[in-house]
Order: structure tokens, then sequence, then C-alpha cells
């Protein structure tokens, strides 16, 4: 068993009409996907809208998501930023706050070398005995971490996993058999619902997911049938592939998922700026893709 589970979810960040974080919409949300196949939530990923988020606001989210789930799931935060004195501050609180694996995202904008990236992963590392999952998002930081840096950070005991935003198929396979035997172990999971299964095809055990706040289910699923049959989670793959294009690419992330799940009646609210809220006419199209794909509230 992957050691978070086949599926992940990035959850949203609840906030109220008047943009304050929404803890008791959090504990609800948190319930939703426990009960729907969720086995470890991520609090402020960047679909959590971390940007945003002050930090007592990301180690209040935390605590009452571990309020809601208990010992039903697993709890891992998001602590890296573009400066690694910040990183480690944060990392440096993640267990004693509660979190039972923190979540490390590529420097953003500053474009660190491949050096730089290294130092950066391992002096954060250093500051925690909780279990690190490296986020590369190339798309959202500049900078993608090279196969020869994920495969010399796999041998800090205590950096297990990555989770991959590139969706590079061929390299993901040689990350894999670089990394078998790691020191800690080390996994790779998904970043992209919609590259999930070719990913489980290379060597990834899981999915960091959005569209399982409603499909959390199908989700394990295409986990499952990807063991041992294929046909089976192909043919659920391309019946939600539809719904994964529409949640993520007609307005920015999760300005998309909060409307359906606002639409839903789960907890959601508004985004914070500078995101702007889907319009109806959105909502009504990721609404209309996810009935499509059989995912009925």
């Amino acid at each position: 068993m992957p050691r978070f589970g086949r599926v992940v979810t990035a959850m949203v960040t609840p906030f109220t009409a008047d943009g304050s974080a929404d803890l008791d919409g959090a504990r609800t949300l948190a319930e939703h996907l426990v009960s729907t196949g969720t086995e470890t939530i991520l609090v402020a990923g960047t679909t959590g809208e971390s940007p945003t988020l002050t930090d007592d606001e990301v180690w209040a989210v935390l605590n009452a998501v571990n309020d809601a789930v208990g010992d039903r799931a697993m709890t891992m935060v998001g602590t890296g930023t573009n400066s690694t004195a910040r990183t480690i501050a944060a990392t440096e609180q993640a267990a004693d706050r509660g979190a039972d694996a923190v979540l490390l995202v590529t420097p953003y904008y500053n474009k660190p070398s491949q050096a730089g990236l290294l130092a950066h992963f391992s002096a954060a590392a250093g500051a925690t005995e909780l279990p690190v999952v490296l986020y590369d998002i190339p798309a959202r930081t500049a900078r993608e971490i090279a196969t020869d840096t994920l495969v010399a950070l796999a041998q800090v005991p205590n950096i297990v996993a990555v989770k991959d935003a590139v969706g590079d198929l061929a390299k993901l396979g040689t990350v894999f058999n670089r990394t078998r035997g790691a020191e800690g172990g080390f996994e790779i999971y998904s970043g992209d619902d919609i590259n999930f299964l070719p990913m489980l095809a290379v060597g990834a055990v899981g999915i960091v997911s959005v569209a399982a706040h409603v499909a959390g289910q199908e989700m394990q699923e295409i986990a499952r049938s990807a063991d041992g049959d294929l046909a089976k989670a192909r043919e659920l793959h391309l019946r939600l592939l539809p719904f994964f294009e529409a949640l993520m690419t007609i307005e920015p992330s999760p300005a998309g998922v909060k409307g359906l799940l606002n639409r839903r009646g789960l907890p959601a609210g508004p985004v914070r700026p500078p995101l702007a809220a889907a319009s109806s006419e959105v909502v009504d199209r990721i609404a209309a893709a996810a009935r499509d794909a059989g995912l009925e509230p």
C-alpha cells in the first residue's frame, strides 16, 4: 500500500462570504472527502489557495481537518515557499501542529539552479522528521526538478515522494528505475487528474487530486483496476476525461471546483483575489461534464 494511500485530495480552503477562513466548512468538507475515498488530505496546497493564506489560517485549517477526520485519514500540509528560511520555519512547526507529512513546492519566481533546488529541499527536509513530498509543477514555478536532482533528493531518508505535475512519462519511468531501493522509499504521485492512469503505467502509485472532491471513489477504482484490469481502468479514465479537462482548463484552479462544490451544497465559498469566481456559465459546463461522467451529487 502506498505511504499516503492511492488518493490524496488537494482540498480547497472553504471561505465565508466575507472571505474569512471557514473552519466549520473545512470540517464538513474533510468529512465528505474521507467518506468518499480520500486517504490523505492536503491542506494549503495550490488548490487550497496557499498564496493567499496567512500562517495562522494554515494551522487553523489543518487543526479543523484533523478534528474532523481523526485517525481515518492522514493530513499533509504545504509548507514550501520561494524562501528557504521561511520554508524551514514553517516545516519545523508542521509536526507540532498535527501534520503527518509536508509538501514542498519548487521555489517559484526566483528560478534557482538545480544545485539551489538540491540545497533548498535538503535543508527543509532536515528541519523535520516528518515524511517530505516534493511538488514539481514548472507551469507555476518556472523551474522543473531535473531527473538527477530528483534521484539525489530521493537519497535523503525522509524525502519519500514527488507530486509530479510535469507529466513527462519517459522522465518518470527513468526516475522510477533510478530511485528503487532509496533508503526511505520513494514514490511518485500524479499531480494532475488527467495524467493519473498514464502515470500509473510508468510507476506512479497514486494521485494528488482535485477531481476527488466529487470523484474520490472513481479515482480509487482507476487505481485498483490499473493493477489487474487495464481495460476497465482505461474505460473509466476516458469517461472521466472530459470532466478532468473542464475542471482544470476553463478557469484557473480552484475557481472551477469551488463553483461545482457550491452548486452541490458543499462548503467552498468564494475564491480570494487575485483569482476571480467562475461564472454561472462555466459552472454549468463543469456540472454538465460531471453528470455526463456519471458523477451525480
